[in-house]
């Protein structure tokens, strides 16, 4: 017989440990897909304590193959020798038809490929990664003033409706 969760008890094998909110701000997001993450063991109980950033992540394709690289994964705290370096590159797994169309943006002027979530799903570390194009300065400027317009005219609505 299957076990209740208790309400508010998180699921090891299904959270989020780290997310890259300023690359909605910097790009257009084009395209997005999700990879597997090929991990170290000490790589895995670093990302299960939560020491991950992605905000300098990016992806290139060498030899038919697409690899993360600029992430950081802390050292595993209770690791020795067998502890695994923070910024190196990492390979990810996808379906070989994905990668040659990633490949073949990326060598088109402008596109870029960017890590947007890195996660758990079923035990497994997944990450979204993003075709993406940067916004220009007044691009960034337009779509805050858009949000902060959005804002007040739902704060506006709703003292409205009050009174």
């Amino acid at each position: 017989m299957a076990q209740k969760k208790k309400a508010g008890t998180k699921d090891p094998n299904n959270h989020i440990i780290a997310q890259n909110k300023k690359a909605r701000h910097n790009y257009n997001i084009v395209d997005t897909w999700e990879a597997g993450l090929v991990l170290m063991g000490t790589e895995v109980k670093s990302l299960r304590d939560g020491g991950a950033s992605i905000t300098d992540g990016f992806c290139q394709t060498y030899n038919g193959e697409l690899w993360l690289e600029g992430i950081h994964i802390a050292e595993y705290g209770r690791g020795s020798w067998t502890n695994h370096a923070a910024r190196r590159r990492r390979k990810l797994l996808m379906h070989r038809t994905e990668i040659n169309k990633i490949d073949q943006k990326l060598r088109e002027s402008g596109y870029t490929v960017v890590p947007l979530k890195l996660y758990f799903s079923n035990g497994r570390a997944k990450v979204e990664i993003a075709l993406a194009t940067g916004k220009r300065d007044y691009d960034k400027r337009q779509a805050l003033r858009e949000r902060q317009d959005n804002l007040e005219a739902r704060r506006a609505m709703r003292y409205k409706n009050l009174g």
